[in-house]
Formats: C-alpha cells, sequence, structure tokens
C-alpha cells in the first residue's frame, strides 16, 4: 500500500526508483499499482516522471 500523502508518496516512490527498480513501469508491475494513477497523483502535486533520470522531478507534464 502507497502512501496517501504526495510528499511522502513522492519520497518513497523516488527511493524505490533509485534503490530497487530500473523503471517506473518495473515498480508498479511489482507493487501492483496502475501507472497512470499513480503519476496522476504526483503530477497533480507538481511531479512529472523523468525516465531519463528514473525519478519524479517538478515540473509541468509535457505532452
Amino acid at each position: 500500500m502507497l502512501p496517501e500523502d504526495s510528499n511522502i508518496l513522492l519520497s518513497y516512490v523516488n527511493m524505490k526508483l533509485r534503490d530497487e527498480y530500473a523503471s517506473l513501469d518495473d515498480l508498479c508491475d511489482s507493487l501492483g499499482e496502475d501507472r497512470e494513477v499513480l503519476a496522476g497523483k504526483l503530477a497533480a502535486a507538481g511531479w512529472r516522471y523523468d525516465g531519463t533520470l528514473n525519478q519524479f522531478v517538478r515540473g509541468r507534464v509535457c505532452p
């Protein structure tokens, strides 16, 4: 179960991406989470996933 608070969620997800998973898809598959839902929660708080860095960073989601 993922944290509900967006700041704690960001910290948790970025730590998992840094330490355990090569991509957001790998993390979501392993945890049984929907990638779009997870990314949407963090996007609502102003964060977007950067696949090159393999972490969520501050900024608008680019189309």
